[in-house]
């Protein structure tokens, strides 16, 4: 992926090493994250979170909220490597759907990245370093601590950069979900559903984001000339990893369909796929597909 000496985002924040964090898993307001589903896999074998406590977030239910003093913000710190790069796939998410809202007659609003390590404070409760990045509608924030993409390489073998852009984009596709009013009507929709029925929605909220990172792609490149050989296998190689069904055949060697909150391997290649070959968000309504 072809990334450095582009433009840098200045919409991070960087809490490492600010001791922002502790507590349990708190989430008072309802967080998505692509890593949620990875919480269920390695959770108790890598962070000591207890799987029934996992479950339960992923299927809509949640623990008390613990209320702590927030961090004091810094700017971002250190410009290694990595955090470059995260700053100039914000940099790439900003310019981007900027461009797609304005051919929409509309105006987008920049999220905020934070860097985080451990745990940190959010309007969505204590946000921990085993639920992988996540996406707080409740301060229009993206939380990822960069140590996810040293899991990627360990547990499902993937390295590739656009993997690791992949991871963001489909993030800030939940911002964009919140910013076109589709995560209100969600939540509502939701809270008038039994667990199975708000599993199956929490897919297509999931599989949506994913064919909005595929839009990214596609326009970004278009734009930017970023992608290299191999780039979109890497993320289709981590959209395959990621997909409910894997996750269950490995964690538990038993597939349960109705327990599924992020879509299959395959439902999750598809709708990156359609995004990535069209380049446009009226391709990515999964609340209309049948099927997936």
């Amino acid at each position: 992926m072809k990334w450095e000496g582009d433009p840098e985002s200045n919409n991070v924040e960087d809490l490492r090493g600010s001791g922002g964090g502790g507590g349990g898993f708190g989430f008072g307001g309802r967080s998505i994250g692509i890593g949620t589903i990875v919480i269920a896999l390695i959770g108790s074998w890598l962070f000591g979170v207890s799987p029934s406590t996992i479950l339960s977030l992923l299927s809509g239910g949640g623990a008390p909220t613990v209320q702590q003093q927030e961090a004091p913000r810094r700017q971002a710190g250190p410009e290694d490597q990595q955090t470059r790069f995260v700053k100039t796939v914000l940099r790439y998410t900003e310019d981007t759907w900027a461009q797609i809202f304005r051919e929409h007659n509309a105006t987008y609003q920049n999220p905020t990245l934070v860097l985080f390590s451990g745990a940190t404070q959010t309007a969505c409760g204590v946000g921990k370093t085993a639920a992988g990045p996540f996406y707080c509608p409740g301060d229009h924030k993206v939380y990822i601590d960069l140590s996810f993409y040293r899991l990627m390489r360990e547990r499902f073998h993937e390295s590739g950069e656009f993997a690791q852009a992949y991871v963001i984009a489909h993030e800030v596709g939940h911002h964009v979900q919140t910013l076109m009013g589709i995560m209100d009507k969600v939540d509502r929709a939701r809270s008038r559903m039994d667990e199975r029925q708000a599993n199956a929605l929490s897919v297509r909220v999931e599989l949506q984001a994913d064919c909005f990172a595929g839009v990214w792609g596609k326009r970004t490149n278009a734009a930017r000339n970023i992608l290299e050989q191999g780039d979109v296998e890497s993320a289709l190689h981590a959209a395959t990893a990621i997909g409910d069904d894997t996750l269950q055949r490995q964690s538990q060697g038993v597939v349960v369909p109705d327990s599924f909150t992020h879509g299959t391997s395959a439902q999750r290649v598809r709708w990156f796929k359609r995004g990535m070959d069209s380049g446009d968000i009226e391709q990515c309504n999964t609340f209309k597909a049948d099927p997936l």
